[in-house]
């Protein structure tokens, strides 16, 4: 099992910029697709990046261009660097983790993912 614990969330205004990180604990040995997830009031959640172990990338074109997922294997932690924010960005952004370790099997698919965090909300000003 793999615990993914998201933090970096908060307010900021249209134009700005915010780092989310993901720390993982537990199997770490492992490898993983790395995702990242958001989820606005009334809406299903929705895939924004994922990662591959390789490090190949998928982004969800609203954030491309915008967003840039990474991750730090040494620290075990997953990184969304998100630039140029709009109030659509706004939700709940959850990191997930898939111990299939290719993400080309599973990409957006929210039922796939095994594990997820808890959470971190993301406020977009206009």
């Amino acid at each position: 099992q793999v615990q993914l614990v998201e933090s970096g969330g908060g307010s900021v205004q249209a134009g700005g910029s915010r780092r989310l990180s993901c720390a993982a604990s537990g199997d770490t040995n492992r490898q993983y697709c790395m995702a990242w997830f958001r989820e606005a009031p009334g809406r299903e959640r929705e895939g924004v990046a994922t990662i591959d172990s390789d490090g190949g990338r998928t982004y969800a074109d609203s954030v491309k261009g915008r967003f840039t997922i990474s991750q730090d294997n040494m620290k075990n932690i997953l990184y969304l660097e998100m630039n140029n924010l709009e109030p659509g960005d706004t939700g709940m952004y959850y990191c997930a983790a898939d111990p299939r370790g290719v993400c080309a099997l599973v990409r957006f698919n929210v039922v796939a993912y095994t594990y997820w965090g808890q959470g971190t909300q993301v406020t977009v000003s206009s």
